[in-house]
């Protein structure tokens, strides 16, 4: 394998333990063990140690997301149904998963609070991504630009809120009893498409 691969291979396998265990939890070795790498290809790749394998980490953590979003909000023409999908994805992935497989910048974003680390940036840039991915398919369904931004906003921080009372619980209730009343409210804006 290339060089891009072992590159792409630490940057996954930090993605998955960020996930999973924190920015605390994970250590610099067990990135590379599981990477199947040697500690001097992630040294190679990130001088920066342990935060620059994370901030790669959580910036593809973050597309992997954004994708996701973009699908669930792609199976449906109705933005709430489109939402209510989305909620139900989550809920289904985080149950396949053991309630492991949380979202890939929660974890991490809340370890780094008070901080202006080039991890609290990568998190907060991952975030406002989705909410602009949620904006963009609102103004698609009609909605008026002040309305979409602060719904989106809405949509995403009570996803992330419920997925993480998901994986505490163990159990999907909370994620698609958001999904449904998240689709009552974007209803409720009585925005139809013509």
């Amino acid at each position: 394998m290339g060089q891009a691969s072992t590159r792409d291979r630490i940057v996954i396998a930090a993605a998955r333990l960020l996930q999973r265990q924190g920015y605390v939890g994970t250590g610099i070795k067990q990135i590379a063990k599981e990477a199947e790498a040697t500690l001097g290809s992630v040294y190679h790749f990130f001088p920066g140690g342990k935060e620059s394998v994370a901030v790669a980490a959580i910036e593809y953590g973050g597309q992997e997301f954004a994708m996701l979003l973009r699908d669930a909000l792609d199976s449906a023409d109705d933005p709430g149904a489109a939402v209510e999908a989305c909620a139900r994805q989550l809920a289904e992935g985080l149950r396949a998963s053991g309630w492991t497989d949380g979202c890939p910048v929660t974890a991490t974003a809340l370890e780094t609070l008070g901080s202006e680390s080039d991890i609290q940036q990568a998190c907060a840039k991952a975030l406002r991504s989705w909410e602009q991915i949620v904006t963009e398919k609102l103004l698609h369904s009609g909605f008026q630009a002040p309305d979409a931004g602060e719904l989106a906003t809405i949509i995403i921080s009570a996803l992330e809120g419920a997925e993480v009372t998901a994986q505490v619980n163990r159990s999907e209730e909370s994620l698609r009893a958001t999904g449904r009343q998240l689709a009552r409210l974007v209803g409720s804006y009585g925005v139809s498409r013509s």
